[in-house]
């Protein structure tokens, strides 16, 4: 683990600590807001990136300082011009710690007082348990290593403990591994250095929700959380998916399965995230309602919950003109391309709609970096349906550039939160074909509060239904009049509901309130 320091003016990279050994990495006292952000900003293009910029320039009266979580060997090439009112950026790697044993002098009772709260909060989650680990941990942060609470012999044995405790009778070598990394990036997130700030903001829970419960809890400042999508449900997706995880190889000879695997693990972890995040917040935000039945199921406070939509600066788009002239009838998805995006059945939907429009061209324009295993899948899938001169990856673009080449915007996932896509889109008159996943349908087919209606902006499909979605771009290519009924209906919408001064000025008044609070004890949980 590393942190970085970045000088807007000096526009370079610095060195700075490894390890905590100052409260305060930032070497600023008056950093407004510390934004913790998983994966994303400013290095990974995408809606939720897009978002944390256009929000930082929007408040250009408060400093920000990035607090950025990263995977091993994230190339930190920054996908977007940093803004003036970013302060600094504290880099922390999430991975496994390697090697090195440490100070050998740390007694062995920290381990054995370290093991309850670690079973707690991996069983049961929320701040009481995340608060015992630290104090646990406290007296020996200026000397720990997050590499010593691993490989060392009693690392071990309290391993060989929380087994037992734990996966008893599972497979132990899967145990081990995951063990080591559920372990090892919480010991990483909670001896990380700690930017000092009046407000902490994270954009998930998480890992990002979980730094976020720690600085409410040593710092004593307000701290709130927005999610987009509900990361706890999109792990659950991506944990069933995973092919490296696995049943008891011998679940099918018994007469009664086997419920010790270590997908049960990786699902605890990530809900004791996500409930010790709420319960540190002040303020649980979503951006839109269908949330808040996952939050309230994670352990949020319906006190505390409110939805805040997203909006984007519509005036960009609007003049947009749609460059039909002679090129063929065009689709595009705008996304990473990872599994959670079903590029896989998008390109099945285009194999489909390649039969009612021979025609038709498909683009998918966002990074292909990220997963390169899946982009490489998506290729075959393309070769095995001979799509090569219909599909084109165009790898990240500016979308100002392709929106009046385009007929309809397509969206596949299978879990969004509120894809700012469609929003920009719509601002365009360009139609949108979306799963019914996070807030699309009401998006594109309105809210129930409307008045009056406005109409279908598009179509909403079934998740992973690439028939039905082929059906639906096939309609809107194919009959003149009812895509120009979309297109007026989607985009007098964007104006009327999603405009970004609205957002703009309902964040301004929660960072002002919160950046005013006293600082204050979190009541015990």
């Amino acid at each position: 683990m590393m942190t970085r320091l970045w000088n807007p003016g000096a526009w370079k990279w610095s060195k700075s600590l490894i390890g905590r050994s100052k409260a305060s990495a930032s070497g600023v006292e008056d950093i407004d807001i510390c934004l913790i952000v998983e994966g994303t900003y400013p290095y990974v293009a995408g809606g939720v990136s897009g978002w944390v910029h256009e929000l930082i320039q929007s408040l250009p009266e408060f400093r920000f300082h990035l607090l950025t979580l990263l995977a091993p060997n994230q190339k930190l090439q920054t996908r977007y011009e940093i803004p003036a009112n970013v302060h600094g950026i504290t880099h922390v790697t999430l991975a496994p710690p390697q090697g090195k044993l440490g100070y050998r002098e740390l007694p062995v009772a920290l381990f054995a007082a370290l093991e309850q709260g670690l079973y707690q909060f991996q069983e049961e989650g929320g701040l009481p348990a995340l608060r015992q680990i630290i104090a646990t941990l406290a007296p020996y942060e200026r000397r720990l290593d997050p590499g010593w609470l691993l490989n060392s012999k009693p690392a071990w044995e309290l391993l060989l403990k929380l087994y037992e405790r734990l996966l008893p009778g599972g497979p132990f070598l899967d145990f081990f591994w995951t063990w080591r990394y559920l372990a090892g990036n919480l010991f990483t997130i909670l001896l990380a250095d700690l930017p000092k700030a009046k407000t902490y903001h994270s954009l998930s829970t998480g890992y990002a929700g979980l730094f976020l419960a720690r600085a409410r809890l040593e710092t004593h400042r307000p701290v709130i959380v927005c999610e987009h999508g509900i990361y706890t449900n999109e792990r659950r997706i991506e944990i069933t998916m995973a092919d490296w995880l696995y049943e008891d190889p011998h679940a099918g000879l018994q007469l009664e399965g086997h419920r010790n695997d270590c997908r049960k693990l990786w699902i605890h972890a990530f809900q004791a995230y996500s409930k010790a995040c709420y319960q540190a917040c002040d303020q649980i935000i979503t951006i839109y309602g269908g949330n808040q039945d996952f939050q309230k199921a994670d352990g949020a406070d319906p006190e505390k919950m409110r939805v805040i939509p997203n909006g984007i600066a519509w005036r960009r788009f609007e003049n947009l003109v749609s460059d039909k002239g002679s090129r063929p009838p065009t689709i595009a998805l705008i996304g990473r391309v990872v599994p959670i995006k079903d590029i896989k059945g998008f390109i099945q939907a285009c194999a489909i709609l390649r039969h009612a429009v021979p025609t038709a061209m498909a683009l998918v324009m966002g990074p292909t970096e990220e997963d390169e295993g899946y982009y490489e899948e998506c290729m075959g899938l393309i070769h095995h349906f001979r799509l090569q001169e219909m599909v084109v990856f165009t790898g990240r673009v500016n979308l100002v550039d392709y929106l009046g080449k385009i007929d309809v915007l397509v969206l596949t996932s299978i879990s969004e939160g509120q894809p700012l896509v469609i929003l920009e889109a719509g601002a365009a008159g360009v139609p949108t074909v979306a799963t019914d996943v996070g807030a699309c349908r009401e998006m594109i087919l309105g809210m129930a509060t409307e008045d009056p209606p406005l109409g279908p902006g598009g179509a909403v499909t079934r998740v992973s239904n690439p028939s039905e979605t082929a059906q639906e771009l096939a309609r809107l290519l194919t009959q003149p009049s009812w895509w120009q009924q979309c297109s007026q209906a989607i985009r007098q919408r964007v104006k009327t509901y999603y405009d970004q001064d609205t957002l703009t000025q309902t964040y301004r008044e929660i960072y002002t309130g919160l950046c005013q609070c006293p600082t204050s004890r979190l009541d015990e949980v």
